[in-house]
């Protein structure tokens, strides 16, 4: 994976990205890649706040794979900072490469960098491949997860 760039997104990114997060049965549900509208808007809001960390991995200039990485200081676990890992997609033509593995180290390191005692991630119950994935890289299934639409 020496020809593989894992670099900030650009607005130029939003299409390749929105086309991944929509690339799934729950993303296909809730992504509207025919307008870009609210993913742009989104992607200003990330971009202003310097503990958002929006990426893509590239290879030859095509955008590959994705994830962000927030980073959350908090008064638990004595003052901890903990990052979350969240929107990790593959390119269907991607997977199974290496290159999830590739992006979560990564988002390990940078969670490193950013002074992280700890990682964290959600995954929906009915990924169980995902599940596995996590587990192999020592991620624990330690809690259970919560969510209420607001809108």
């Amino acid at each position: 994976m020496s020809d593989l760039d894992i670099r900030p997104a650009t607005p130029g990114d939003i299409p390749a990205v929105v086309a991944m997060l929509a690339d799934d049965p729950l993303g296909a549900q809730r992504e509207s890649p025919d307008d870009l509208t609210p993913y742009a808007a989104a992607y200003e809001r990330l971009a202003a706040d310097p503990n958002q960390h929006l990426v893509v991995a590239e290879r030859q200039g095509k955008v590959i794979g994705t994830l962000q990485l927030t980073v959350l200081p908090g008064l638990s676990r004595r003052g901890a900072v903990r990052s979350i890992i969240e929107a990790v997609r593959i390119h269907a033509d991607e997977r199974g490469s290496g290159l999830g593995t590739r992006l979560i180290e990564w988002a390990i390191e940078e969670s490193r960098r950013q002074g992280c005692q700890l990682v964290q991630l959600t995954s929906d119950s009915s990924r169980t491949d995902a599940h596995r994935f996590y587990e192999r890289l020592g991620f624990t299934a330690s809690h259970v997860g919560f969510k209420m639409s607001l809108g």
